[in-house]
């Protein structure tokens, strides 16, 4: 795409403001002009922090920078090969329907750039608020780059708010000229998805130590299944009487042209009490699968999609060996292969950076939440269903240090009816501080995000979607069940692994007993042996799915206050009352909403002459 040359576009400028057409005329349709000032060495524009491939077939890139002084985001996107134009949008679940877009599009003369959203059929409106600013559109020897910013909120309510979590991204590229967006419409494009965390944590990257070592927990050189989605499985061993050493950073290790096929990786540590792992390399969800993979629950390193390498805090490591460590791994990749790709061979994994020297503190992972079990569990065809997980102040009282522990970092996990995930401490009833949220979470994508909980209470909330099932979900492993989790790396380790909780289970008896009789039973349901099919044999109706809602969040629970050795701290955990929050914590206001944000009228962005493919 050629950009009009610069010089000319000045003289027509001069020429229209001759007249009041031409005024109207630069409203609607103002031409591009290059950013008043070249950008600084310290600008956001100087250099692309984060990169990562939208499509499987590598066609675009995405490459941004994040500036919280200015509370903008500023975004590069790249085309190898540009035809008609691109669309790029953000929506709450990827749908191309009410999302928020970019477009860049010719008519068959000319070429633009405008801020547009879908309406609820995906039929395409230009903003009358242009919030997404142009600042370069040029080709490379690479292909086309266009380069753009936005606030992360413009208070226009058909932009999206970016916030930290999950943002679902479509795209697409434009075969044909686009002679009216009014005939746009972005459900009948071939879009794409893909999923990535805009906003990260702004900190300086520490440097590692002198004696530092890799050790790769790497597939077997894999051919990827021809199926749109693949869980992998691969045990590992490390080597034979290892001495402690501490984990001091992990990053993904990718195999070339799988980029955009790999869509997360983790590495579990099995139990210590494992003395033999038979070895194993396939589906995860085979039948085939060696039962004791099971046993493989110790998160050591997750890594999605656009994720940089993890680093530990300089005073902390993660424990790799040693006393009560366990001598096996699990490998489990997602790959992400939509476009049913064969014969492609993989090699990804983790690279563990470990250090022989120990830090001061040793690192640990804690899990919040919910216990895995079926009494807890959302009806059929809800929205937003809500379940919260405690760990209570009297758990963390009796396990954690006087001066608490320092949280740096958590990875939030539901499976694939979780919608948003929040996990916050609350400190004499009131939210004091968000651990972690997710508003746009997603089980496809789960990347990490400085907190003292002596005697705080944590409650982690998960809200679900089960519209499209017919039959209650319960908690559970499988993958047709639910989890609300949160593994939070802290330190120093203590021997405090789960702080988690569940409703009492006679509660839930009455639940059953009081639905039974509301729908003229008799009250007892004493012949069904399980709660799957107690929960299985209610008539789910408004009614039946609001007591449960009530239920869960006024009845006493069962806290799970677990050591390491998976035995409960001493103590009664029977029977405790949830913990109460009086003030919740409000947002801090965006500058649109205290009129600080300097916005754009009327049309597009006229970019040049029509590409011509």
């Amino acid at each position: 795409m050629r950009l009009l040359n610069k010089d000319l576009r000045l003289q027509d400028i001069a020429l229209m403001y001759a007249t009041l057409l031409a005024v109207l005329v630069v409203l609607l349709v103002a031409p591009y002009q290059a950013p008043s000032a070249p950008p600084s060495a310290k600008s956001p524009r100087a250099a692309m922090s984060h990169h990562v491939p939208l499509d499987p077939a590598g066609r675009l890139q995405l490459a941004w920078n994040v500036s919280y002084s200015r509370q903008e985001v500023y975004l590069e996107l790249r085309a190898k090969e540009l035809r008609h134009g691109l669309l790029l949008g953000m929506s709450d679940r990827g749908e191309p329907t009410d999302a928020d877009l970019i477009l860049l599009w010719d008519d068959g003369h000319k070429s633009y750039f405008g801020d547009a959203w879908s309406d609820a059929q995906g039929r395409v409106m230009l903003d009358s608020q242009q919030d997404y600013q142009l600042l370069e559109a040029r080709n490379t020897p690479e292909g086309f780059c266009l380069l753009f910013k936005r606030p992360f909120n413009t208070c226009d309510p058909h932009d999206y708010v970016i916030e930290e979590g999950t943002v679902h991204l479509i795209y697409a590229i434009l075969e044909q000229p686009v002679y009216s967006l009014q005939k746009l419409n972005v459900s009948r494009l071939q879009t794409g998805l893909q999923r990535i965390l805009l906003l990260r944590p702004d900190t300086p990257t520490p440097s590692l130590p002198r004696d530092v070592r890799a050790l790769e927990v790497l597939a077997p050189n894999i051919v990827i299944p021809t199926q749109e989605t693949t869980y992998w499985c691969y045990t590992y061993q490390l080597p034979p009487r290892m001495p402690k050493n501490h984990i001091v950073m992990y990053e993904a290790v990718v195999s070339a042209g799988n980029e955009a096929i790999v869509h997360h990786i983790e590495v579990f540590e099995c139990s210590p009490r494992t003395d033999a792992m038979p070895q194993y390399s396939g589906l995860c969800d085979s039948k085939m699968k060696p039962h004791s993979l099971n046993y493989c629950r110790h998160v050591l390193a997750a890594w999605a999609l656009g994720a940089e390498a993890f680093y530990y805090p300089p005073d902390a490591g993660l424990p790799l060996g040693g006393e009560g460590s366990s001598r096996f791994l699990r490998l489990e990749v997602h790959y992400h292969n939509p476009l049913l790709i064969s014969g492609r061979h993989d090699s990804s994994g983790i690279r563990l950076w470990y250090s022989p020297s120990l830090r001061r503190f040793d690192a640990g992972i804690m899990e919040l939440g919910l216990v895995y079990t079926p009494v807890m569990a959302i009806p059929p065809r809800q929205t937003d269903f809500q379940l919260t997980g405690y760990c209570t102040a009297k758990c963390t009282r009796t396990a954690l240090p006087p001066r608490g522990i320092h949280i740096f970092a958590s990875q939030l996990h539901t499976h694939l009816a979780g919608r948003a995930v929040r996990t916050v401490l609350i400190r004499g009833g009131r939210e004091v501080e968000i651990v972690q949220e997710d508003k746009h979470y997603s089980t496809h994508y789960q990347v990490h995000t400085l907190t003292q909980a002596h005697g705080d209470d944590l409650l982690t909330k998960c809200t679900y979607n089960t519209e499209d099932r017919t039959k209650p979900t319960v908690g559970g492993f499988g993958i047709m069940e639910e989890m609300c989790v949160n593994y939070v790396h802290y330190y120093p380790r203590i021997q405090l692994e789960l702080c988690k909780s569940h409703v009492d289970p006679s509660f839930l008896q009455k639940y059953f007993s009081l639905i039974n009789r509301y729908h003229g039973g008799e009250g007892c349901s004493c012949s069904l042996t399980s709660v799957e099919e107690e929960f299985s044999s209610v008539p789910w109706d408004t009614f039946s799915g609001e007591v449960l809602s009530s239920l869960y969040s006024t009845s006493p629970i069962t806290m799970h206050c677990n050591q390491s050795t998976a035995e409960l701290f001493p103590g009664n955990w029977e029977r405790q009352k949830i913990p109460e929050v009086s003030v919740e914590l409000q947002p801090h206001p965006y500058p649109c909403e205290l009129g600080r944000l300097a916005t754009q009228g009327g049309g597009p962005t006229e970019v040049g002459p029509a590409h011509t493919g």
